[in-house]
């Protein structure tokens, strides 16, 4: 049997931990420079409030409404799920943490427990321990599991747990779900099906292996049309495997400055190398790309991206950060108004063994970026992420005089909420 523990309407749940007087009421977390709507939480939902809508126009559409607001932040919801794994690493046997809010957990040797009541358990467990909650489905499968999570989510009867264990929960719970949320069926596929007739997840099931097969030539839908006819094949190791990683940004307003850019870019690529590490994997090549903004029609459009092989695979800072100021040196024009920039790592291999190449850094100086890698990871962890970082990384701009001021951050977050888990100055004073 597998499980998937998934954290209801995570990035509110998170804020609603350190607020408890926003428990029933309309709570929405915005994206990145507070541009839209990307969590909300039941309450907000259940007023009208989409996905995807801008900030400024909550007001206008309601307007009788108190909803409380948050700018993302990550750092805090990060530090919150990791506290739920660390309880999952200790209930279940194995587990593999899918995404910030998702964790498979696999229940090998546990034939003679009474998997609904342990489920029962570890969500009561998480919620007295972190307060936070989750909803969990148990399955012979892995996307059977993420269906039995979502009726979990769904509806009340089932106490937070769903466990799909035989063929007649199967096929109801296949016809209940829409094609479009199968796990492993995208927007493309699901429009496709759709105009086929294959409204629901049964509606696909039913059809013949080589129909699916002849139809869309796809291991990956034939994988998921197995599933949902009760077989295991999702290899474990596919989920683990991530062929890049990119971290990229709008920016607060638009910026023109090389040296401005460079530091929104060296950050990007600071971020990545810190993803590489935490997942023991090093990446062979670096891309940088940039864009301006597509809606301001009175200004000169401009996009580009390239990439640069590493000689030697890494996944230290100050290389990955290195070769991106490369990359974007060399797509840099002046003249233009950039709204958009990001980093992409690519071609990801477990970090042992590396070729080293004859005319590449030498060991002794790997050896040293690992070291100094390492304990900026640790003092960061202790003290909050950004307390330790490379020269390039500080975002510096002009003050009336003409001289340099470092600020902060250069990512507008007007309603971001405190870390009071990760940050010495935001630790919670009690009376």
């Amino acid at each position: 049997m597998y499980g998937i523990v998934d954290c209801d309407n995570c990035y509110v749940s998170c804020e609603r931990v350190f607020r408890p007087d926003l428990e029933g009421k309309p709570v929405v977390v915005l994206s990145n420079n507070d541009g839209c709507v990307v969590a909300r939480s039941n309450e907000a939902k259940a007023i009208g409030i989409k996905e995807g809508v801008p900030y400024f126009q909550l007001d206008q559409l309601f307007p009788n409404q108190k909803i409380a607001v948050f700018s993302s932040n990550y750092e805090l919801y990060g530090e919150l799920t990791a506290r739920v794994v660390s309880i999952i690493s200790k209930e279940a046997p194995s587990y593999f943490r899918y995404s910030i809010d998702e964790c498979f957990v696999y229940l090998d040797g546990m034939e003679n427990i009474n998997l609904q009541q342990w489920g029962e358990h570890l969500h009561q467990r998480i919620r007295k321990e972190v307060g936070m909650p989750v909803s969990i489905g148990l399955a012979p499968n892995k996307t059977l599991a993420k269906i039995a999570s979502k009726l979990a989510k769904k509806y009340e009867v089932y106490r937070h747990c769903c466990m799909i264990d035989n063929d007649d929960k199967r096929i109801a719970a296949l016809k209940w779900l829409p094609i479009e949320d199968v796990w492993g069926i995208g927007r493309r596929y699901a429009a496709r099906l759709q105009e086929m007739g294959c409204k629901t997840a049964y509606d696909f099931a039913v059809h013949h292996k080589d129909w699916v097969r002849i139809t869309f030539n796809n291991i990956n839908i034939v994988r998921t049309w197995q599933e949902l006819n009760g077989e295991d094949c999702v290899p474990n190791e596919e989920l683990a495997k991530k062929k890049s990683i990119c971290t990229s940004r709008s920016f607060n307003g638009m910026i023109s400055d090389f040296e401005m850019l460079r530091t929104q870019v060296s950050n990007y690529a600071a971020r990545c190398a810190e993803k590489l590490r935490r997942q023991g994997t090093v990446a062979t090549i670096v891309g940088v790309f940039v864009n301006t903004n597509a809606f301001r029609e009175d200004l000169a459009q401009y996009w580009n991206f390239q990439e640069r092989r590493l000689i030697t695979p890494t996944s230290s800072t100050i290389p990955i950060v290195t070769a991106a100021t490369d990359v974007l040196r060399s797509i840099f024009i002046q003249g233009y108004h950039y709204k958009k920039a990001g980093v992409i790592v690519m071609g990801i291999q477990p970090c042992s063994p590396i070729q080293q190449d004859l005319f590449d850094i030498n060991a002794e100086q790997i050896e040293k970026y690992k070291r100094l890698d390492a304990v900026v990871d640790r003092i960061n962890k202790l003290n909050g992420s950004e307390t330790v970082v490379i020269g390039s990384q500080q975002y510096t701009q002009k003050d009336g005089k003409g001289k340099a001021d470092v600020f902060a951050n250069a990512i507008k977050h007007d309603f971001k909420s405190k870390n009071p888990t990760t940050r010495w100055s935001d630790i919670i004073r009690l009376k």
